[in-house]
């Protein structure tokens, strides 16, 4: 059995994980996209939009994610190969 991935290594391949999610729903990646990777405990992803909220205006994706979070957290599976449950920074 293999350790944990850490949040480096996440962040490592987080452009390979957003690539793939473009390529399979790209409003998921729209609502995704500009996500900080914040904390990771080896279960649970946590997201931080603060930066994007700043010049969100109409742009706010927070109820939208909700709906979408299924396809981001299948794009992690496919190219982590872990298993995560999504958090947003409140």
């Amino acid at each position: 059995m293999s350790a944990p991935l850490s949040l480096p290594e996440i962040r490592g391949r987080w452009n390979d994980v957003l690539d793939h999610l473009e390529s399979h729903d790209r409003v998921a990646w729209i609502a995704y996209f500009d996500a900080r990777l914040a904390e990771f405990d080896g279960h649970t992803l946590i997201l931080d939009f603060s930066d994007s909220r700043k010049f969100a205006g109409g742009h706010e994706y927070s109820p939208t994610r909700e709906k979408l979070e299924n396809s981001l957290k299948s794009s992690i599976s496919h190219i982590l190969e872990i298993s995560v449950a999504i958090e947003e920074l409140a």
